[in-house]
């Protein structure tokens, strides 16, 4: 399953956009940090701290991509809260807790569903500078997600 799962990966990766790219790695600190909380449930102290030092290197990634120059207050904004999420999981590195982890998860799915809908955004101004209308924008695709986080 595992090969398959790395496959799909790959290749939803090549010829992605940089917007889905960043979607991407946020569903992989995501998914760093679940296998965290499970390991830290297990008290797997070498599993947990091989996926928070995972996720932090993802972040890593993440936070070195930033366009400040283009970026403005977003990237701003968005190099804060990865500074601010690395900084909360070498804290639970030294102080272990599943709520910790529950929360850095929970405010990742609130940035990863605000790229997700820059990802639609763009897919919608693509579609329309192409003379088409994407089937889904007759009204069956959601409201657009509001993300209250406040870095």
């Amino acid at each position: 399953m595992t090969t398959a799962r790395t496959a799909y990966r790959e290749a939803d990766v090549r010829g992605a956009s940089p917007v889905r790219l960043v979607v991407l790695l946020c569903e992989q600190v995501i998914e760093d940090l679940r296998q965290a909380a499970r390991a830290l449930e297990q008290n797997d102290i070498e599993r947990r701290t091989n996926q928070i030092n995972h996720a932090i290197l993802v972040i890593g990634h993440l936070q070195s991509g930033l366009d400040f120059a283009n970026g403005g207050k977003v990237a701003q904004d968005l190099d804060h809260f990865y500074s601010v999420l690395r900084q909360n999981l070498v804290q639970v590195q030294f102080s272990p807790s599943v709520a910790g982890l529950t929360q850095q998860i929970t405010d990742l799915l609130a940035v990863r569903e605000a790229w997700i809908e820059v990802e639609r955004a763009q897919k919608l101004l693509a579609t329309t500078a192409a003379g088409t209308v994407p089937s889904s924008a007759g009204g069956s695709e959601p409201d657009a997600v509001r993300v209250d986080w406040k870095g």
